[in-house]
């Protein structure tokens, strides 16, 4: 349904609240006429008595609803910069960040929404849907903490900003599903794993 503003004038609705202040409206009436709920129709009748001869409708943006060429040229390069993380097959990187890209702007102190961000990724093809979640049953095989620890060890490119990969392991109690250890090393071995 389109805004308040865009179907009525601010004499119309000024004059549907004057008939509810002077008893001759009903509240729902007028609620039912302006396509409204209660919430608004009471924020609408505040505004009304706050200032009857200064009431109006109109909407005033605060900001502008376009962003610069150099803010569009940044969230391209920030997203750009992103799809470059996730593409590299080094990384155990598979989704788009975002919030991070939205901080990285707010650093330079460009004020941009997440939503804003999201649609120019999907312009630029820097977005995966997030996949449907497989249901998991977690399957507990012990009775008590401690009675089996699950232990790995795996081998990635752990940051961008690393020249080589290294190898994280740890340990995993089973019952109550919390990290017992987890370390890097620059090499698996059996002295890691001990």
């Amino acid at each position: 349904m389109e805004q308040i503003h865009k179907r009525f004038s601010s004499e119309q609705v000024k004059q549907l609240l004057e008939g509810y202040i002077k008893g001759l409206m009903d509240r729902a009436d007028i609620e039912e006429v302006l396509g409204i709920n209660k919430t608004r129709s009471f924020a609408l009748l505040k505004l009304y008595r706050h200032d009857p001869k200064g009431f109006s409708l109109n909407y005033n943006r605060r900001s502008s609803s376009r962003l610069s060429k150099s803010v569009e040229e940044q969230i391209s390069r920030e997203l750009l910069l992103e799809r470059s993380l996730v593409e590299n097959r080094q990384l155990p990187i598979s989704s788009y960040n975002y919030s991070a890209v939205r901080d990285r702007l707010l650093r330079r102190g460009i004020e941009v929404s997440l939503t804003t961000i999201i649609e120019r990724a999907k312009v630029l093809g820097c977005h995966r849907p997030r996949p449907k979640k497989k249901t998991h049953k977690r399957e507990v095989i012990t009775a008590a903490i401690g009675a089996l620890i699950q232990h790995d060890a795996s081998h990635h490119l752990w940051s961008p900003y690393a020249k080589e990969k290294w190898t994280l392991t740890s340990s995993v109690d089973d019952y109550s599903r919390k990290i017992l250890f987890a370390d890097f090393f620059e090499e698996e071995t059996t002295w890691s794993h001990i």
